[in-house]
This record gives C-alpha cells, sequence and structure tokens, in this order.
C-alpha cells in the first residue's frame, strides 16, 4: 500500500503554494496529486517520495495534514482497461472511495492510485484477477 499525503485547504489565495514551497525547502518530491475543492475549502491528495518527512514538515509548519493508504496499481493502457478493473470491484461490492492517475514513462500501463473502504479485501480481488499492485518502493522513486 502507499501512503498519501491528504491536506485540508481554505480556497484562499496562497494556500496551495504555501504546501509546495514547505515541501520544496526540504527537498522532498511531489509525485502525483489531486485536489477536490467546494467554494470553501479542497482536499490536496498528494502522493511524495518520503512521506513520513512530508508529514513532520507540514504539521511543523502549521498546515493540517494526514496519511491515508491507497491502492496503487497498473491498469492496461487501452481503451477499457480501467473498466475491467473496477468490474473486478464492483462484483465484490467494494466501494471505490476516490481514484487517480499516476504517471510514469515509458508505460504500457496507467498507474492508478485508489482508495477504497475495504483495503484489504480490494487486495485480495486484484490479486485473484491478476492485477499488478505497484509498491511503495516503485512509486517513490519515480
Amino acid at each position: 500500500m502507499i501512503k498519501q499525503i491528504s491536506v485540508f485547504l481554505e480556497n484562499k489565495s496562497g494556500r496551495l503554494i504555501r504546501v509546495a514551497q514547505a515541501l520544496g525547502e526540504n527537498d522532498i518530491n511531489i509525485r502525483g496529486l489531486s485536489i477536490a475543492d467546494t467554494s470553501d475549502f479542497g482536499i490536496l491528495r498528494m502522493i511524495v517520495d518520503q512521506p513520513d518527512k512530508a508529514i513532520e514538515v507540514l504539521k511543523g509548519s502549521g498546515i493540517m495534514a494526514t496519511v491515508t493508504e491507497v491502492i496503487a496499481m497498473e491498469v492496461p493502457d487501452t481503451p477499457g482497461g480501467l473498466a475491467e478493473v473496477l468490474t473486478y470491484m464492483e462484483e465484490a461490492g467494494i466501494n471505490i472511495e476516490y481514484l487517480y492517475s499516476f504517471i510514469e514513462k515509458p508505460t504500457t500501463h496507467a498507474i492508478i492510485m485508489m482508495r477504497v473502504e475495504r483495503i484489504n479485501d480490494a487486495l485480495e480481488v486484484l490479486k485473484k484477477n491478476n492485477v499488478p499492485i505497484v509498491g511503495g518502493d516503485r512509486i517513490y522513486s519515480f
């Protein structure tokens, strides 16, 4: 499983740059990110190369941050590749809370980060269906 950093951000100018600067000043590289927002706030979800250090840095900077475990998996980079994997989750009754893609070059597969309600069950379903799970060593070192 992969450690994802989630940061609560007020929807105000300068909030995102504060996070990026704190990480950059501490030699922490952002590998992938996603932002979901409303009119008042946003949730920044990031994969970084040093997640434990990133949490310390962000909290030390007064930034509200948490660690969440997500699954990283390889999905064929072809039409319907993601749909096939999502079908496995649906058939097992596993709810996907959110997902986002992660780019690796060169590739014949897309890497998808997925947060699910029953992570261990989801891992079993993926293994049973021969969906490659990507570990932290590979993700953090891109």
